[in-house]
């Protein structure tokens, strides 16, 4: 939300499937051994994947490492923060949004799922067509309750139990 208090929207993605999921669906999954239960219905019913090519370059801020050093600020405390520390984070891409009015989004290695990328995109600045979507949105959940290959596969590799 801006100061105007206009709420600023945003597309979230990552570089691979696997990264999305990672930074979305599983981003809370505990960093713990053995099995873990996730509910289909709090995490994966509702949501769906878009393919997304671009169509042109993106002016995107990187938070990698160096120039995380020339912010003053630690990996630690801006891409691997937890849930609390989230007005903090949000407060940070306010403030690059608003310091930076070329910049069309924020780009950082994921946490979830490095070496992938992951991209926020900031809708208010995309110009022209940027993306093209490759493909209808599929479910994430299909109508039978069953998750796609993709989740399950995944799920699998997290060793998580996807419960209804």
């Amino acid at each position: 939300m801006n100061a105007a208090g206009v709420v600023i929207p945003t597309i979230y993605a990552g570089t691979t499937l696997d990264c999305a999921l990672m930074e979305t669906v599983f981003h809370d999954v505990p960093f713990a051994a053995g099995p873990k239960i996730w509910s289909k219905a709090s995490h994966v019913a509702g949501k769906v994947y878009s393919q997304l090519t671009l169509s042109r370059d993106l002016a995107l801020i990187d938070l990698s490492a160096i120039a995380l050093h020339k912010l003053g600020i630690s990996r630690k405390d801006l891409i691997e923060s937890d849930g609390s520390q989230y007005p903090e984070t949000r407060a940070w891409a306010l403030a690059l949004h608003d310091q930076h009015p070329d910049a069309e989004g924020l780009t950082w290695t994921s946490r979830q799922a490095d070496p992938e990328r992951a991209i926020v995109l900031f809708e208010d600045r995309l110009t022209g067509p940027a993306l093209v979507a490759s493909g209808a949105p599929t479910p994430l959940l299909l109508s039978d309750g069953s998750a796609i290959l993709e989740i399950l596969t995944l799920a699998q590799r997290l060793d998580v139990l996807l419960t209804p």
